[in-house]
């Protein structure tokens, strides 16, 4: 599996994969021309995303309602590295749940695949070379 990241110029930077493109740029405020997400909301979102697919795939499966299902994810920053320090996601479904539902579907969120590779930090490895010929 893998993804293509081109820069663009300025603060923004293309993202490829199968074919769909997403751009990341930064907010005017921050020297960007604010054409995209950034990518810490790409982050944020991505594991909104997930968590959201996790629960509607169990929602249809059990018979629970979920047109109009929405997840509202916030976050804040923290130092020393700097990086998202918490992300706090609530789930919004359309009907009524039961408290043992509502257990059940945390369970579920807390699953996707993104949350976790959080919990479990993946191996990351970065490399550095050049196009050009020695």
């Amino acid at each position: 599996m893998s993804v293509k990241v081109a820069y663009k110029g300025g603060t923004r930077f293309d993202i490829v994969s199968r074919g769909h493109t997403i751009v990341t740029d930064q907010p005017i405020e921050e020297g960007g021309t604010d054409e995209g997400m950034g990518p810490v909301e790409l982050f944020v979102g991505s594991l909104a995303g997930c968590v959201g697919y996790f629960v509607s795939k169990y929602c249809v499966r059990h018979g629970i309602a979920c047109q109009g299902f929405t997840v509202d994810a916030t976050w804040s920053m923290a130092e020393q590295p700097h990086r998202v320090g918490s992300v706090e996601l609530h789930l919004r479904l359309p009907g009524t749940i039961t408290p043992a539902q509502q257990e059940r579907l945390l369970k579920v969120a807390h699953g996707c695949t993104v949350h976790q590779s959080l919990a479990v930090a993946p191996k990351v490895e970065v490399t550095v070379s050049s196009t050009e010929a020695s």
